[in-house]
């Protein structure tokens, strides 16, 4: 088979494109890109599809990327293809921005690639990555070390923002690639820096690759498989994650949380992508989140696991175990240090106070004994108003913090009365707290109020408080 019937055939297989497609084509000016924009071309001459051409120059390697450019440019002519272009000098910008120089040309290339998408309403973007460069990709993957995700190498087709990134080339080889340019007259460019061993791609490629294909002729073709495969086992499980997180967990766009019951009953392999799911779910920036602090979070979810417990997981994200929960919550840096301690002040004439930090919210009147309301709950309190030093404060808990509980003797630690309620770890860090600005501590609201500024019969003026968390 030939190989524009071959790409024919996995676009159709793949669902890469449909009829009337317009199709953004990604050129180096290599054999691969060139050989997929020949390709691709005639088959827009048949009007199944459209094609526009994109060159990208980074500026690393003057005369030779110069040379690149005009070669693309005139090969699009010959073929009738309209071809987009942009040079960019890519050693300032790293320098600038101090990025790693191949993220950051990457960073680049795709936003221009996008950008000329956006410009002629195409919905696909075609890569020239082939065969050989999947082998690459997952060898270099098993050596940093990668589960079923990283075997499964690059994927066939993905979106990213409102266009399809498509790889129509992945079954095929170099080889023909350029066996397939020699037969067709398609010139092309060779890039020197594919042989400098300063990129790690390139020792994979021009070192260990022929040097393990001593042992296996078909190394190439057998980690093109195994990423076939892999992909496709990859892609059911993660369906079912998918799932199972629909199902599952409760969520709002700050805070995901699932029952320990749940999360460890499933297999230890859906265990895992749960979490994963999860902290993608909150945070964009989750790479560098460890498979080990993936392990520590799954096994917090045991029976045997201790009853509150919690890790800063990174890329924002804090976890805990509150009892029977797990949680995952997206955390400001200034939590994450410690730093989201608050203190709110209540003046006579306040009526109303809502505390952003820990989502609570007071209501104050005053009235006389005569015509005031009875607690109806924990949530609601009462006091003395001649017996209070203003301003009150509301503020989270501090280091040393006791109350004097009314109907005991002494005092009592904050922190244990938080323990004795069972109120999460998470929420114990900004449940809020109502003092005097004497420093007494009045009230723990939902919890127990103090003996101080009690009613009496005497008492003319009645604070009444009501506390709401909704």
């Amino acid at each position: 088979m030939n190989l524009r019937n071959e790409l024919e055939k996995a676009a159709a297989e793949r669902r890469l494109w449909s009829a009337g497609d317009r199709i953004v084509v990604a050129v180096s000016g290599g054999p691969d890109s060139m050989a997929l924009l020949h390709m691709l071309s005639a088959i827009a001459k048949e009007g199944y599809i459209s094609v526009i051409a994109a060159h990208v120059n980074h500026g690393f390697r003057v005369e030779e990327s110069a040379h690149e450019l005009a070669v693309v440019q005139a090969f699009a002519e010959r073929l009738g293809v309209v071809c987009e272009t942009v040079t960019f000098d890519m050693p300032s910008y790293i320098e600038e921005t101090r990025m790693n120089g191949q993220a950051a040309s990457r960073e680049k290339r795709y936003a221009f690639l996008h950008e000329i998408a956006a410009r002629y309403g195409a919905s696909r973007i075609a890569l020239a990555h082939h065969a050989d460069d999947q082998a690459e990709t997952v060898l270099m993957r098993v050596i940093r070390g990668t589960g079923l995700t990283g075997l499964a190498g690059m994927v066939s087709k993905r979106r990213e923002k409102n266009v399809e990134l498509i790889r129509p080339m992945l079954r095929m080889n170099k080889s023909d690639l350029l066996r397939y340019c020699e037969e067709h007259h398609v010139p092309y460019c060779v890039d020197s820096s594919n042989k400098e061993r300063h990129y790690f791609r390139n020792i994979i490629r021009l070192d260990i690759l022929p040097y393990l294909s001593r042992h296996n002729p078909q190394l190439s073709q057998s980690l093109q498989r195994l990423a076939e495969v892999a992909g496709a086992e990859d892609e059911w499980m993660e369906k079912q994650t998918e799932a199972l997180f629909a199902q599952l967990i409760t969520r709002s766009p700050n805070e995901c949380a699932i029952s320990c019951v749940d999360l460890h009953g499933l297999h230890v392999a859906l265990q895992r992508r749960l979490i994963k799911l999860i902290l993608s779910y909150l945070s964009k920036e989750t790479e560098k989140i460890s498979f080990e602090q993936i392990e520590t979070m799954r096994l917090a979810a045991s029976a045997h696991a201790p009853a509150t417990w919690r890790i800063d997981a990174g890329a924002g994200i804090r976890c805990a175990r509150e009892y029977d929960m797990m949680r995952w919550l997206r955390i400001s840096q200034h939590a994450l240090n410690g730093a989201d301690d608050y203190s709110c002040e209540v003046e006579r004439d306040t009526y109303r106070l809502t505390v952003e930090q820990s989502g609570w919210s007071f209501e104050f009147a005053h009235a006389s004994v005569r015509d005031s309301r009875k607690p109806a709950s924990r949530y609601e309190a009462c006091f003395d108003a001649s017996e209070l030093t203003y301003p009150l404060v509301v503020r989270n808990r501090r280091p040393g913090d006791r109350i004097q509980v009314l109907g005991l003797n002494g005092s009592k630690k904050v922190q244990d009365m938080f323990v004795d309620e069972k109120i999460a770890p998470l929420k114990r860090e900004l449940y809020p707290l109502l003092f005097d600005s004497a420093g007494k501590l009045l009230w723990i609201p939902g919890i127990r109020r103090s003996s101080h500024a009690l009613m009496e019969p005497h008492t003319k003026d009645v604070l009444f408080i009501r506390a709401s968390n909704e």
